[in-house]
């Protein structure tokens, strides 16, 4: 069930007895949906009428299938008005540096299925290995998978006494990841865009990170709230895009190219992931999915290729059982081209 479900039966509840020309789904500010558990956060148009709005969204929701508990809650804030247009030259959001960090960096893709997550832990790792002090930040808030890349599913984020987020330490890194939070790992996360921008903001900005020399933050697939989220309100040295040879997925990497150049986020590089497989019996490389395609768009775009990163199987089932190969073979040639990678980008950006 998807929220569209939830905010279809919203709308169709009518508040005209109350004396609001508005429906339900036009008040919702926040719904979060984990498991059977909704949480509904409405605006309220007038003091007074909790209750029987509150009763109003029972109503509606009665009908929809998966939905067992719901809370409802208020904002203090009036329903929002039509957006005023921005004068010319005015700008648009303000960003911000997260405390302690020297710099953050963006793993994205475009797409799912290039193995964006699995370059985002090694780079972390690779950068780690080299000599700095690393952070990951899992910003896949609907698809989190660092948990499992790095061997930590089943624990769970603790809060300071601050009132602060603890990450999780593994391989020398510190970790952040919604799936550390959740019940378990089937526990579906269904969020809308306000929910979802706030919770990256408390990741970045709550959370005792300390000192880091980078922070890598492995986005979700496509060009959508968290992108620009991040984009629009925080500090970011940069922004590194991964893509396989295909031309399916250089599709998606062009739009999220385009992207971050809209926002003025600038392109560190592309990698190129499953750039082709060395067969161990011949030391002789096979360029699977075809040869030259990445290196032209890099070129169109005027960026640099960071480093190529070849298949291997090994890698794969390591990935599943937690064991990232910088770590279990730093010596394969998988390993060491993500640490030749992470030593361009420590000598691009001092």
């Amino acid at each position: 069930m998807a929220v569209k479900d939830i905010m279809d039966a919203l709308r169709g509840k009518d508040l005209s007895d109350l004396g609001l020309k508005e429906n339900l789904a036009q008040l919702v500010k926040d719904i979060k949906l984990i498991g059977e558990d909704l949480d509904v956060v409405l605006y309220l148009p007038k003091p007074g009428i909790e209750s029987l709005l509150r009763d109003k969204v029972h109503q509606a929701l009665s009908g929809v299938p998966e939905v067992k508990n719901i809370r409802v809650r208020f904002a203090d804030s009036p329903p929002p008005q039509p957006k005023q247009e921005i004068p010319v030259g005015q700008p648009a959001f303000t960003r911000r540096p997260v405390p302690g960090i020297r710099h953050m960096i963006a793993v994205g893709s475009g797409k799912g299925g290039v193995g964006k997550s699995t370059v985002a832990v090694n780079l972390a790792l690779a950068l780690r290995n080299i000599g700095y002090k690393v952070g990951l930040l899992d910003a896949d808030i609907y698809g989190p998978s660092v948990p499992t890349l790095l061997g930590i599913k089943g624990e769970r984020i603790t809060v300071s006494e601050r009132n602060k987020l603890v990450p999780i330490e593994r391989f020398g890194i510190k970790v952040l990841s919604i799936g550390l939070m959740l019940p378990s790992e089937d526990t579906p996360v269904i969020w809308r865009g306000p929910m979802l921008m706030k919770a990256l903001t408390q990741f970045l900005f709550d959370t005792e990170w300390g000192e880091l020399d980078y922070l890598i933050l492995d986005l979700p697939p496509g060009t959508g709230d968290v992108q620009l989220t991040l984009a629009q309100n925080v500090e970011m040295s940069g922004a590194i895009v991964v893509t396989t040879p295909q031309d399916v997925a250089l599709a998606d990497v062009r739009k999220a190219t385009s992207m971050f150049k809209e926002v003025n986020v600038p392109v560190l590089g592309v990698i190129e992931n499953m750039a082709y497989f060395t067969c161990p019996d011949t030391g002789k490389r096979y360029h699977i999915f075809g040869k030259g395609k990445v290196a032209e768009f890099a070129a169109s775009y005027n960026l640099k290729i960071l480093g190529s990163i070849p298949i291997d199987p090994e890698v794969a089932e390591r990935s599943d059982r937690g064991e990232p190969v910088v770590i279990t073979h730093p010596d394969s040639e998988v390993a060491r081209a993500f640490v030749g990678i992470a030593k361009i980008i420590a000598q691009n950006l001092g």
